[in-house]
């Protein structure tokens, strides 16, 4: 499973690449706000840390101009994944942006058929929100499932990135049923690390150890 980062944050992102923890990363206007930054600045600057796809999402709600953003931020790197949201008019224009050649994840996907167009549009990517779904007693997992059978059946080549992951049991389950990528905030990714257990095996490590009193260097 490749690791996407969602967050538009330089040091956390720097952070988890120096670790070979991120294969891309995933923003969006919240994100963007979040940061204080220039869309254009901080993409730029993500772009030149990270080898993998980063996604840059477009503001427009019409076509043609979702094409015309989406052509602007492609401009950005070669790396830039256009970012449309499931729209009709986000599905023309992940028709002639993935006819381009651009890389295009295609967003705020919450059902089996949407993510069918999306595939059938071109898309690099679909991204379904799992924790949006669990919010309002869904069960967002069951999303990822009913993806991975459609695509599967068919042959699509979008990838599933497991979108609004809010818990590490979120990526464990992704995990399980075949998503492709998920993208989670670095306090995420970083809890995968986290286990009450090891915690306990370790202190009483340490207490042994102290009473050896030895050291290593």
């Amino acid at each position: 499973m490749k690791f996407f980062v969602d967050t538009a944050e330089i040091d956390a992102i720097a952070e988890l690449n120096d670790l070979g923890m991120v294969d891309g990363v995933t923003t969006n206007p919240s994100l963007i706000l979040k940061s204080g930054r220039d869309i254009l600045e901080v993409t730029k600057e993500i772009c030149d840390l990270v080898d993998g796809p980063v996604s840059a999402e477009v503001v427009a709600l019409e076509a043609d101009a979702m094409i015309a953003e989406g052509r602007k931020l492609a401009e950005i790197a070669e790396n830039i994944t256009v970012k449309l949201p499931l729209t009709w008019d986000g599905l023309k224009a992940c028709k002639v942006l993935s006819e381009e050649g651009k890389m295009v994840n295609v967003t705020l996907c919450f059902s089996a058929n949407q993510a069918l167009l999306a595939a059938k549009a071109g898309a690099t990517f679909i991204s379904p929100f799992i924790g949006r779904l669990d919010d309002i007693n869904l069960d967002g997992m069951e999303l990822i499932e009913d993806i991975r059978t459609v695509y599967d059946n068919y042959g699509f080549d979008t990838q599933i990135l497991a979108a609004s992951i809010r818990s590490v049991n979120h990526v464990l389950d992704a995990a399980r049923i075949g998503a492709d990528v998920m993208t989670a905030p670095p306090e995420v990714i970083k809890k995968l690390a986290s286990h009450p257990l090891t915690d306990a095996g370790l202190k009483q490590f340490m207490a042994d150890w102290a009473k050896t009193g030895q050291n290593i260097l």
